[in-house]
């Protein structure tokens, strides 16, 4: 552990208070939610039923998102939000103490910077980032502003998973040296697609923020953007993120020291530019490994589960996933006889309450940006794999890629002028 390591994850001063004064723990925290596309109105659905919370503002640049949204906000019962296409407003607003950050990958970054430098806390969606540096501005932010910042890797809130790591570190299966992560499952080919008009109600140059101007496709919006370098992670940070991270969380590890292996497309012939299929693997000082594995091209997932992470100890082995579309977890001793299963079946309402629970104790919370940046910086490093066709050596206190200049573009990206774009590059 370094000291670049050690401050940033806020170690050193857990115990410390932040200068804002908290919300009060009898008061409902009020939270703008910037993005209701899928995820953003999934999460609507959670905070709104979440005790601690009122939902006071909804943006979105796209009208007929907006309007989705309300609908679920009246199915839930709760007090019609307010609603603006500019984040700006939202962020103008005095009276809303926390923001949601449920927007393309491109977005997360800059909403959530200038979130923290409005005196808002944040809850920001996986992946952390678009790309390593901005990982590290997130952190810069929430320090200097003194900010709870929260990403949204429900494991770390999960009670299943929480137990399953809590096995992994007692010892019943001997010193844990490995573990997998895998996205294996069954994408769809989004086939091809020309660039178009901008569809009504649309604020297009509001959506691009401070990415580089292209065309207006269906192939690069609702959900499809994932799939487009330009303002998604492919599925490495769309669902990798999530394994990554309790994969990393079980061995004990922060930075890697090298990434090796491969990424390319192999199955579809659309218009997606990410792979269809990865394998990476990450080394550590302590001697550790870290596999990644994805193929978004089969149906069968692995070991019954489709994505999962596999913890290996020098006695047994622990399954974590989905099994019937419950979390749980299963434990194999050295025989590869299985000797527990825990099927808690949690949901994501645990994570809301830690956010807001953090937001009035100024504590830091379960899955802090800094540990969000860690995972994420895997899931860039894979990409950066796939997209040089290299093996990478990673300088953890620099942050960047050693000896390798055409790999270390990959680190940051080119902005184009906007009021949205970084400050600190």
């Amino acid at each position: 552990m370094n000291r670049r390591y050690f401050i940033g994850t806020g170690l050193g001063a857990a115990a410390t208070t932040f200068r804002r004064k908290a919300v009060a723990a009898s008061d409902k925290v009020n939270v703008g939610i910037v993005g209701v596309g899928g995820r953003g109105r999934s999460l609507l659905g959670t905070f709104a039923v979440n005790p601690g919370t009122n939902i006071k503002t909804i943006c979105d640049v796209d009208k007929a998102s907006l309007e989705k949204a309300q609908a679920i906000a009246l199915k839930a019962g709760v007090t019609k939000p307010g609603e603006v296409a500019d984040m700006r407003r939202l962020l103008d607003d005095k009276e809303i103490d926390a923001v949601i950050v449920t927007t393309p990958d491109h977005w997360h970054a800059p909403a959530a910077i200038l979130a923290c430098d409005a005196g808002k806390d944040v809850y920001v969606e996986k992946p952390a980032s678009h790309n390593i540096r901005e990982g590290r501005l997130m952190i810069d932010a929430a320090r200097r502003n003194n900010r709870i910042m929260q990403l949204g890797t429900q494991s770390r809130s999960r009670p299943s998973t929480i137990r399953a790591i809590e096995w992994a570190r007692s010892g019943k299966i001997g010193q844990v040296l490995s573990a997998k992560a895998w996205n294996i499952q069954l994408r769809a080919d989004i086939g091809h697609a020309p660039d178009g008009p901008v569809p009504p109600g649309v604020d297009y140059e509001g959506w691009l923020g401070c990415a580089p101007w292209i065309p207006f496709n269906p192939n690069r919006f609702h959900y499809k953007w994932h799939w487009h370098w330009h303002f998604g992670t492919g599925d490495a940070g769309n669902d990798g993120a999530h394994q990554i991270d309790i994969a990393r969380w079980a061995l004990g590890v922060s930075y890697p020291k090298r990434a090796s292996g491969m990424g390319r497309k192999v199955f579809f012939k659309d218009d997606q530019q990410t792979p269809d299929t990865m394998n990476c693997t990450y080394d550590y000082d302590d001697g550790k490994m870290l596999i990644w594995e994805m193929r978004i091209w089969t149906p069968y997932g692995q070991d019954q589960i489709e994505n999962g992470v596999g913890v290996y100890g020098t006695q047994g082995m622990i399954h974590i996933g989905q099994y019937n579309r419950k979390w749980g977890f299963k434990v194999f001793d050295k025989d590869g006889k299985m000797v527990h299963h825990d099927d808690g079946g949690d949901g994501d309402g645990t994570h809301v309450k830690n956010f807001t629970d953090c937001i009035k104790s100024r504590q830091l919370p379960n899955a802090d940006i800094m540990e969000g940046h860690l995972s994420t910086l895997h899931c860039h490093l894979a990409n950066i794999v796939a997209r040089t066709g290299r093996n990478l050596e990673f300088d953890q206190e620099t942050e960047t890629i050693v000896n390798d200049p055409g790999a270390n573009l990959h680190v940051r990206r080119a902005y184009r002028t906007h009021w949205s774009t970084p400050k600190i590059l």
